[in-house]
């Protein structure tokens, strides 16, 4: 019984962003872009749903959700931090800081930790060399990191806290 409630919801879910811009195709983007949102994904049901609202074919909407590397067709944590490598944040340690964060967390980059707290993303440029080194964590900006402070900031994560981005 429960599945079908869960079913009726996500497909009320999809059918309020898809009505939102009209089933129209032509908006195919930013009403994936609004269901990764609201899934924190893409599941594969969501994405059938969507074709299906569409009246495109499943492989289409796959196509435009494996292109962009904004979406993702796996459950994301609920801190998905990315680790800038981009020149700038390269040069001042974001590879190290990277490391630190995989020793942390015990999860490699492009993994998601086995309780669903955190994913973790090796990035190129976030667009704040003058930050460098910076990493984003659910988009908010941490500047001139280091290990030390990467793991600090791992630490009050863990313990429940949103860490708003920071500059410094």
């Amino acid at each position: 019984m429960s599945e079908v409630v869960e079913a009726t919801t996500m497909e009320q879910q999809v059918d309020t962003i898809v009505d939102r811009y009209g089933a129209n195709k032509q908006f195919s983007l930013a009403i994936l872009q609004d269901t990764q949102k609201t899934y924190n994904y893409l599941p594969r049901e969501v994405l059938e749903h969507i074709a299906k609202r569409l009246d495109i074919s499943l492989g289409e909407v796959y196509r435009l959700a494996t292109f962009f590397a904004a979406f993702s067709l796996q459950p994301k944590g609920d801190f998905v931090i990315k680790v800038c490598l981009g020149t700038a944040c390269h040069v001042h340690g974001g590879p190290r800081i990277l490391e630190q964060m995989e020793r942390d967390l015990n999860i490699k980059a492009g993994q998601t930790t086995a309780e669903g707290k955190f994913s973790l993303e090796a990035v190129r440029c976030v667009g704040a060399c003058a930050l460098a080194p910076v990493l984003l964590v659910n988009e908010g900006p941490h500047g001139q990191m280091s290990g030390a402070k990467a793991s600090k900031l791992i630490v009050t994560l863990s313990k429940g806290n949103d860490a708003e981005g920071e500059e410094g």
